[in-house]
């Protein structure tokens, strides 16, 4: 069974929503999910074992939040290199954070990436909570390709 890390940061709980839906379409495509704050993992043995790592931060002032940086330097020690990744988040203006934690998987980590991120303003909007299930099932297509 393919075994999934859905780990995030939210600031107002869009980003927690968001990666609820993405577990949701994950485990309906038969995987083995855990969902957690990155603020639970504390080293980077923590990430070992996954198939796949799917990371997600709100932009703030068009930034990711600072526990993401943070936990992006710790995710350096672990050895991710060749594992599937996905990268997802809430914005309001402009979505930065997103693709910084998207090019960190695949250029610093060396992650192998789904096709691109995850950009929601809300996951009740416009189709937001089928588009997050189906990055879901998307990551698991990927790690089992």
């Amino acid at each position: 069974m393919t075994k999934i890390l859905i780990a995030y940061e939210s600031r107002k709980g869009e980003t927690t929503a968001i990666a609820t839906y993405l577990a949701e379409g994950a485990r309906m495509a038969g995987a083995q999910v855990d969902l957690k704050n990155i603020k639970e993992i504390k080293n980077e043995s923590e990430l070992s074992g996954y198939d796949a790592l799917v990371l997600g931060s709100p932009t703030y002032h068009a930034d990711m939040m600072n526990g993401m940086k943070t936990f992006l330097f710790l995710a350096e020690k672990a050895d991710l290199a060749g594992k599937t990744g996905g990268a997802f988040g809430a914005y309001g203006w402009s979505g930065e954070s997103i693709d910084r934690i998207y090019d960190t998987m695949k250029n610093i980590l060396q992650m192998t990436m789904v096709t691109e991120p995850l950009r929601l303003k809300s996951s009740k909007a416009g189709g937001g909570i089928s588009m997050a299930q189906d990055y879901g099932k998307l990551i698991v297509e990927k790690a089992n390709s």
